[in-house]
């Protein structure tokens, strides 16, 4: 597939505002369970954590109008709600950025229901988190997103970079939560890891259903395909077919690894060990670019990576 910058910024943003409110609304839990203790400055760090939360979710809005060919009609989007999962994505985005805003301004006016409303968002995080994976895993006829992975990816990886907001911010604002949430980061970060290599393995093996025998009707063993009737461009050459190099995919891939899982782990172990308040916040503000960065080529890749069966007639040249 050739991958829409506009849908890559609204999954991997609005995904990170996802983790980070419920990585919030985590920490106020645990502190109303007595598990923790509430921080000195809370209202300062649940307060500029929903703001960053709502900021991020209304970029990744407002990045997905790029996307629609006659941005003006995108109210009818959420015509077909009740059988397309993008419809229901475009409910739940609005719904998400709702409960965080109020949450924040339950917050900042010290209402007693303010926990209430963070769980109301986790809840709409957590079903925006479905809406968006089923988008890509219902389509059967693309392999490499049809599969639970899909779903289990876009939730930890949404997570992991919520938790690594929320660790960067608690430097700032609440210092005596940053090693909690450090190691919570990281493990999500981990566990995103390994899920997402799970998913390049189980790729790497698929093998396609449909041949250019099937795709031609021609059922000749030794077919073997020379041109593609055409030579200008057209809607399947754009939409279909990234046109990138295998050696291109590949240094995507292990960019990605590298940005997105590997030097987040060791820049947040940095960080959260270190008593500098300036020294530790910009490790851990680094830590954030430097996943986000990794996570937006992730989400290239993962786009790139799905194997259009109309490719086989039109995506090669002789």
């Amino acid at each position: 597939m050739n991958p829409a910058f506009s849908v890559v910024f609204l999954t991997t943003l609005s995904g990170a505002a996802q983790g980070l409110l419920i990585a919030l609304v985590g920490v106020e839990s645990a502190a109303w369970l007595g598990v923790i203790a509430q921080p000195a400055a809370a209202t300062a760090f649940y307060v500029s954590g929903a703001a960053l939360a709502v900021l991020l979710g209304g970029l990744g809005l407002i990045a997905s109008f790029f996307h629609l060919g006659h941005p003006e009609r995108a109210w009818r989007a959420i015509a077909m709600w009740r059988t397309s999962w993008l419809s229901r994505e475009c409910l739940c985005l609005p719904a998400f950025l709702a409960c965080a805003f109020l949450y924040g301004v339950a917050h900042w006016l010290g209402s007693p229901w303010s926990l209430v409303l963070g769980w109301l968002g986790v809840l709409a995080s957590a079903t925006l988190f479905v809406c968006t994976a089923m988008i890509y895993a219902c389509l059967r006829f693309l392999q490499e997103w049809a599969t639970p992975l899909t779903l289990v990816n876009f939730v930890l990886l949404g997570c992991a970079s919520g938790l690594t907001l929320a660790t960067a911010l608690s430097a700032w604002f609440a210092p005596e939560l940053t090693v909690g949430l450090a190691i919570c980061a990281c493990l999500l970060t981990l566990a995103g890891c390994a899920s997402r290599s799970a998913s390049l393995l189980r790729n790497a093996r698929l093998r396609p259903k449909s041949t250019v025998q099937s795709a031609t009707g021609i059922h000749n063993p030794k077919l073997v395909q020379v041109s593609r009737g055409f030579t200008a461009g057209a809607f399947n050459l754009r939409e279909f077919f990234h046109g990138k190099s295998a050696r291109t995919l590949r240094g995507v891939k292990w960019g990605f690894l590298v940005a997105a899982f590997v030097a987040p782990v060791v820049l947040i172990v940095l960080g959260a060990g270190l008593r500098s308040l300036g020294a530790s916040f910009g490790l851990l503000a680094a830590a954030c670019l430097v996943q986000y960065a990794g996570l937006v080529a992730e989400r290239w890749f993962f786009f790139a990576e799905a194997k259009h069966p109309q490719n086989l007639y039109y995506a090669k040249v002789g």
